[in-house]
């Protein structure tokens, strides 16, 4: 550098020449200087859901020790994180997860998100139902188990929810139950939850999305106690209006009113009159 300086101080050269070395001089020192700056790689990934309109999530982010650790926390408690835990009052479909946290001084890896789905269909605070999903993150997964990311750093996966109706107690009120089940893209079912599986480096950065679509048609929780008609279901009466199981047994003339949850006494549901 010093020979270089007394070069650009000689008499001969012409000024037009020292300020192009001059400048790539600090040009090759800038990019030296960024070549030596190492970018530190995410440690979270971004998580978020589609929905049907009037269903929420909650999330229960677990984490274990990371790999060939041996500590261990003893208050099992602080390993778990929840997102959207008061869903009724306040809903956020995106948040970001950290993939690696130091809880008491143990370093910990996520394991799974356990999500429960949650929707309403009445006004008492009763009046909802949940069913669940997963994710899985693995230090190591089996490449057929394994879910993928597209170009933009994404990766979706899908299930569907039905609602299932059934009556209970001795005024036969009517609830309703959720159940979320596993499909593709296309929407075809697949055995069990909506599920999903990752390893921790396919994580930094990027976008998992948990897609959710509702059946059209509602169906009876328990087999044989409604009859279905052109304008709808039929409760069955069984052997009289006390009964609770109320099966219908080829009885399928005897039928007996319900009461839906804002209070109305019905014949047929789900529209109530005939």
């Amino acid at each position: 550098m010093e020979l270089f300086e007394k070069d650009l101080q000689s008499p001969t050269l012409p000024p037009a020449t020292i300020r192009l070395a001059i400048l790539n001089v600090t040009l090759m020192g800038c990019l030296a200087l960024i070549a030596s700056c190492k970018t530190e790689p995410s440690n979270s990934f971004t998580f978020t859901a589609d929905l049907p309109p009037g269903f929420t999530y909650q999330a229960f982010v677990e984490y274990t020790p990371a790999k060939d650790e041996t500590c261990s926390v003893p208050d099992r408690r602080k390993t778990v994180s929840a997102h959207n835990q008061k869903w009724r009052e306040r809903y956020e479909p995106i948040f970001e997860i950290p993939i690696r946290r130091t809880i008491s001084g143990c370093p910990m890896a996520i394991r799974r998100i356990s999500l429960d789905i949650n929707s309403v269909y009445g006004k008492s605070r009763g009046d909802f139902s949940a069913d669940s999903a997963v994710v899985a993150v693995l230090p190591d997964i089996e490449e057929r188990y394994k879910n993928s990311f597209d170009s933009r750093g994404e990766s979706t996966f899908h299930g569907q929810c039905q609602w299932l109706f059934r009556t209970s107690g001795k005024p036969r009120i009517l609830r309703k139950i959720l159940d979320c089940k596993e499909t593709d893209a296309l929407g075809t079912p697949e055995p069990g939850r909506p599920f999903a599986a990752y390893t921790h480096d396919q994580l930094p950065g990027k976008t998992v999305r948990m897609k959710i679509k509702l059946a059209r048609e509602e169906q009876p929780y328990v087999r044989d106690t409604w009859v279905k008609f052109p304008n709808g279901w039929k409760r069955c009466l069984g052997d009289n209006f006390e009964d609770q199981y109320a099966f219908c047994y080829g009885n399928y003339t005897d039928f007996s009113t319900f009461t839906m949850p804002d209070g109305r006494v019905c014949t047929i549901y789900p529209s109530c009159t005939e």
